[in-house]
């Protein structure tokens, strides 16, 4: 999930939201201001009906950003990089670099997102008991109960032990412990996530059918997104399982052909497209890369404007090129891969462009890893 703008650094690590997350937090807000709390506690001014949602809405964020920040601080802790931060749509994402080394690895760092909502939970909760011993029965008693109960039932979903949710990576970490197969807990845990979306979107069909509106399919649509990651976290996990142990030089096309920023489309089109059997291009200066022009960039070049248009104009920037290293484990340069690049990434040594990784090169390792496995299984 990309960020459409960052916020910055916490621990260290870029924080960025996702577009999606404005949509949510207006709906949250015009929940609690025109329904909620009017109709828990009638006769104030709109006004405050106003502030007290937009508080409770912003503070319910910087929540889920404390519960995704624990996640980032444990797995640096435990040795693992975090790419960063996203806040969207169904919550907030910590993009971490590799995986955990060991069960008690993945079960600190999946743990500890919970146990930060439950704090938070608990703490509004103590608020609103002692606001209420003191007789404040108001506005600001019913944000105080409303962010304790959100972040209770925040706690509680994500412990349910399903992939993607931290309940899965307990599962994951719990079945790894048994069995000494990551693999195979990976599976399991993806293959609960699955169950549980089927399982929430019929309930959330229910609920719509018998007059729940809104709230039934928003809980179809949270089962709708569980059953798509989970079925991506098994293909992963199969992934991962065949690739463990492969490194980047290894299955990467080494000195591929490059290109200059200034070559235009039109030339690209007539010179390099039929001669060069890849359909991405790296380009470079002084050997080092400085960009990367794939095909389905190029066919959104106009052909009256290709020979007018250069590859620097149209390529995936250096900035947000996946660089990587011929010694680096092909199973850490898989979750960098970014949309900008198209699933591919540019081997460097020393600072020079010394080979490409595309998809094709990954299927075809895929394979190879399959068919050892295989191999390695009749014998």
């Amino acid at each position: 999930m990309r960020a459409s703008f960052g916020l910055g650094r916490i621990a260290g690590v870029p924080v960025g939201v996702n577009w999606s997350v404005l949509v949510i937090f207006a709906l949250i807000w015009w929940g609690l201001s025109a329904n909620l709390f009017p109709a828990s506690y009638p006769g104030r001014p709109v006004v405050a009906y106003v502030f007290a949602g937009l508080a409770a809405a912003v503070v319910f964020f910087l929540g889920l950003l404390a519960h995704e920040v624990s996640h980032a601080v444990v797995a640096k802790r435990n040795g693992l990089g975090v790419q960063g931060i996203t806040l969207w749509l169904f919550g907030g994402v910590a993009e971490l670099r590799g995986e955990a080394r060991t069960p008690g690895a993945e079960l600190r760092i999946a743990g500890v997102g919970p146990l930060v909502s439950l704090i938070i939970g608990a703490f509004f909760g103590v608020i609103a008991m002692v606001l209420g011993v003191a007789g404040v029965h108001g506005l600001l008693l019913g944000v105080m109960a409303w962010l304790a109960g959100i972040n209770l039932l925040l706690a509680l979903f994500n412990v349910l032990p399903a992939a993607p949710l931290d309940g899965g990576r307990l599962l994951r970490a719990a079945v790894w412990k048994a069995t000494g197969d990551r693999t195979r807990a990976s599976v399991v845990a993806a293959r609960a996530g699955w169950v549980l979306g089927v399982v929430l979107i019929g309930l959330g069909l229910w609920r719509f059918l018998s007059g729940a509106g809104f709230g039934g399919l928003w809980l179809a649509l949270i089962g709708w997104f569980l059953i798509g990651a989970a079925s991506m976290e098994e293909r992963q996990a199969r992934m991962g399982s065949a690739l463990r142990g492969v490194r980047v030089g290894e299955v990467m096309t080494p000195q591929p052909q490059t290109a200059s920023g200034e070559l235009t489309v039109a030339d690209f089109v007539d010179n390099y497209l039929f001669a060069y059997r890849h359909t991405a291009l790296p380009l470079t200066e002084d050997g080092r890369p400085v960009g990367l022009v794939t095909l389905d960039r190029v066919r959104g070049v106009p052909s009256d404007q290709r020979s007018s248009t250069t590859l620097e104009a149209v390529a995936c920037r250096a900035d947000d090129l996946v660089l990587t290293s011929p010694d680096e484990q092909l199973t850490d340069l898989l979750p960098r891969l970014s949309e900008c690049a198209d699933g591919r990434a540019l081997v460097v040594a020393n600072g020079n462009l010394v080979g490409i990784v595309s998809p094709s090169d990954i299927s075809r390792a895929v394979q190879r890893g399959h068919l050892r496995t295989q191999v390695t299984t009749d014998h």
